[in-house]
This record gives structure tokens, sequence and C-alpha cells, in this order.
């Protein structure tokens, strides 16, 4: 085991702080009060080669693997976690699902545009009665010569109207069925294709959330992703490395609050002493750090078994219920470090405590990995 990162896993992280410094940070309360999602910082990103972390270098991507993928989206998240949700999303979700279920020619006419951040990608899986139990879903697909004809709504779409191109999961069988669903890529200006309400976000209000919706959408069986009745399978091993995603950006917002409350620890004095000279403090402190330490050994060992093409089903689901919950806590402890001035927002941490909240949501509650890992462990 070598817990270090190699020299060029060093680089990406490097690279990755220097954009997210040079064309993240000093928008950052701009954005977030009014809730600009920054398109022309994705295409920047797609000049870094952050929008195809994970595609071969041939289809326009970079080509890298699941470490260097976690680094950067760490790093994006330290900053803004916002910023590294869409990035992940991007690449975990949308241009994952059409490489790893496209055909060759779906491959070549997608995955160039989404690598390069020439195109945005969505993914529509969640709809307004269905969260978690996914398999109720009522957007349908019904097939008509060699085209389908799509009806319904998807809810929560991350880049759901900036998005120029959405994988979506429609049912196309009987409703509850696990094998009734099928993944189709559906392009932005298709008659039928628009985007609905756009929702007002407690947290991550850079990243783009809003509806997908269909109106007698018509679209070729051209455009469907693996063979009909496999789109809820697909999308539950895209959800598998899309939780390392998850627990990347939450360990980026961990970071990002624990180290913002022990510089301020250090300055603020009081007492005639920093007030990190108290246990209480301190303490606080090591507990942060600790949990730290420990959802950056689930994420990494999530991330070697993505890269060796091993089951990651349930350490994926252990790293993302346990980062996201201490990101959680890690953010609740810094504005406690940091007292009535981490309750403004002249310092970072109110962000990250609001951002916080949704990796114990997003992609699987944590109660969803609870179940995941339940059954894992007593199958």
């Amino acid at each position: 085991m070598n817990f270090e990162y190699s020299e060029t896993q060093q680089m990406v992280a490097e690279s990755a702080r220097d954009f997210s410094l040079q064309f993240i940070k000093p928008h950052v309360r701009t954005w977030d009060e009014q809730q600009i999602f920054p398109v022309d910082v994705f295409k920047k990103a797609g000049e870094y080669g952050f929008m195809g972390i994970l595609v071969p270098e041939h289809y326009g991507g970079s080509g890298l693997g699941y470490h260097e993928y976690v680094a950067i989206i760490e790093e994006i998240s330290k900053i803004d976690p916002s910023i590294g949700l869409s990035v992940a999303a991007h690449n975990s979700l949308c241009t994952n699902h059409i490489l790893s279920f496209g055909n060759e020619d779906q491959k070549a006419k997608w995955l160039p545009k989404l690598a390069t951040g020439e195109w945005i990608g969505a993914w529509g899986l969640t709809e307004h009665n269905t969260g978690s139990d996914a398999g109720g879903m009522n957007t349908t697909a019904v097939k008509d010569g060699n085209e389908w004809i799509i009806n319904g709504a998807k809810n929560f779409i991350t880049h759901g109207k900036s998005g120029d191109v959405a994988v979506v999961i429609i049912r196309t069988g009987e409703k509850g069925d696990s094998r009734g669903m099928t993944a189709f890529v559906i392009e932005k200006g298709t008659p039928g294709f628009s985007s609905g309400k756009k929702e007002d976000k407690l947290g991550m209000r850079a990243s783009e959330t809003t509806e997908l919706v269909f109106q007698d959408c018509r679209i070729s069986d051209e455009n469907r992703l693996g063979e009909v009745g496999e789109g809820f399978i697909q999308a539950m091993k895209i959800l598998d490395g899309g939780r390392i995603s998850i627990a990347a950006l939450s360990l980026g917002i961990a970071k990002g609050a624990y180290e913002a409350a022990l510089q301020y620890s250090k300055e603020r004095v009081q007492f005639g002493k920093p007030i990190s000279a108290f246990q209480g403090v301190s303490f606080k402190l090591a507990d942060m750090a600790t949990q730290i330490e420990a959802s950056e050994l689930l994420i990494h060992k999530a991330a070697s078994l993505k890269n060796k093409h091993l089951p990651v089903t349930k350490i994926g689901a252990m790293a993302k219920m346990y980062a996201s919950e201490a990101c959680v806590a890690i953010a609740n402890e810094a504005i406690q470090i940091h007292g009535g001035y981490g309750y403004t927002k002249d310092f970072p941490v109110e962000k990250f405590y609001r951002d916080a909240k949704l990796c114990t949501i997003g992609e699987g509650t944590t109660e969803i990995q609870k179940v995941v890992i339940s059954r894992n462990i007593l199958s």
C-alpha cells in the first residue's frame, strides 16, 4: 500500500488548486448570492482537462484514473463546493454513462464535446414523486417505429437548463420493474425537450439545479444507450462511481472548513492567548483532522478498487456515507470555532456549512448508503 500521491497525481492536484485560486476564488461570493452558473469557467475547466478526467485521450479526454479524479474534485471543492459538484456531475454521471454504456458511434459523437468542455452534460433519474424510489418513475418513452416519444419530467437535475446534452433514465416498461427502464441521450434543442423550474437552494447555489420537461419529445432509437430495459441497472453502476465523486466533494468541503478554522484559531486571541491553546478548541481540531484522514483513506480505497475494475459498491457507499456526514460535522465545528464571525458571510465557513448538507442527500441519502452497505455485508 502506498499512501502518497505519485508525482503525476501531485501535479494534477496542483493544477486544480491553481485553477481554483485563479478562476473561481475571486467570484465565490457573487456566484453564491446571485445563483450564477458560470458556464465560461467550465469551458476553461475543459481547457485544463477537468471535464473529461476519466475519458481516454482518443476521445479528447485526459485519460486519468480515479485517484487523480478525487484530487481534482477535492481541490476545486476546497475553494467552492458548488463548482466541485458541477464538475463531478458532468464527469461521473453524464460523461461516464456514455463512456461506460455507449456504442462506438455514440462515444465518438458525444464524448469529444463533453470531454473538452465544449458541451456541458446533465443526467436525469430523479422525479418529483420519486427520490430513492427510482422504480416508481412516471416519465415514459413509447416506441413508434424507429423513434421514441417521451413524456414526463425529471427533478433536481444538475445543469438541467445550461446543459447541452442529457443522459436520462426513462420508463419503457411496467412501473416498479427494475428492467422496465431505459437510458437515452437527448440533446438540447430537441423539440419537446425543455427545462423547467430552477431551484432556489440553501447551498451549492452556483451549481444549477432545474427540472427537465418532456412534451411529446421524439428522439431516434440511435439515442438509446444499451439495451431496452437496462437503464436502471446502468444507473446503479454509474452511481457506484458517483458516490466516490460525492465523497471527494465532501472531503474538499471538510478540508476547506478545517483549514479555515485552524488558521482562525491561531489568529484569534482571547484571555491573552490564541484560542487554539484552549483544550475545548484544540480537541475539536483533533477530531476534525482525524475525520478527514479517515475519509481520505476510505475514498482512496474506493478509487483504487475502481481503477482495478473490482467491485466498489460497498466501499463506495461507505466512503460516501462517512465522508458526507463528516463534512457536515466538520463544517458545523468550524463555525463554532469562529464564534459569531462564523455566522457571517465575511468568513468562508458559513458557506461550507450550507454547502455540506447536500452531500448527505445527493446520489443516495445516508440512509440509502446504509441499506447498500447492510445488504452487502449480509449477503
